[in-house]
């Protein structure tokens, strides 16, 4: 067999930095990327050997604990969660009078469903609200919005609105769980929001 010839294996610096190039711009290369829980689970599983004192010492173990619980709030809180969505509209369908929001409300609060309760009783006070011009009426309100603008026509009732917003947002678009007592809260604002009446504007007032 004859022997390569020097031209062959003889590369300059340039040729192999560009055959390098080369090579890792092939698709391949990127496909096979680990993703960085995958890069984070390898240092992890590696990192035993690279402590000073070897695998037997409390401190090895301590390290090891502080990054494993590192590792899992890391993975908790990059899979996605409901209290990080974005918050949304009140009316998410066709719209429907505001009895018919509370009898829907009503019907689903005695059978012990409370989210799809409280979510009913809260468009039932926007379409109220709209009705009686204390609000302008306007597509893909949320409830924070519509609290503040509610609660600028009935200053009386500015904390319950936030209240209440609050609470539909935690239930309808976080973790916390409808109970009896939020389907409660929302039917009695609503209850003491039909009675309000908007204070007077000082233009109005005065004439």
């Amino acid at each position: 067999m004859r022997a390569p010839s020097a031209a062959l294996l003889e590369v300059t610096g340039d040729e192999g930095r560009r055959r390098a190039v080369q090579e890792l711009s092939d698709p391949v290369y990127g496909e096979q990327e680990p993703s960085l829980l995958e890069r984070i689970r390898e240092w992890f599983l590696n990192l035993e050997f690279s402590v000073p004192g070897g695998g037997g010492g409390w401190a090895t173990v301590l390290v090891l604990v502080v990054v494993a619980l590192l590792v899992l709030w890391l993975v908790l809180w990059l899979r996605p969660s409901r209290s990080r969505r974005a918050e949304g509209a009140v009316h998410g369908s066709a719209p429907r009078s505001a009895a018919d929001h509370r009898a829907a409300s009503r019907e689903r609060e005695e059978a012990g469903e409370y989210a799809a309760a409280v979510t009913e009783r809260m468009r039932a006070i926007s379409v109220d609200l709209e009705d009686r011009t204390i609000i302008s009426p306007r597509a893909g309100r949320t409830a924070t919005e519509l609290a503040a603008e509610a609660g600028r026509a009935l200053p009386g009732e500015a904390a319950a609105l936030d209240e209440g917003a609050r609470l539909f947002n935690d239930v309808v678009y976080g973790d916390r769980a409808a109970t009896a007592g939020t389907a409660r809260s929302l039917r009695e604002l609503d209850d003491r929001l039909r009675a309000a009446r908007p204070a007077l504007d000082p233009e109005e007032a005065r004439g």
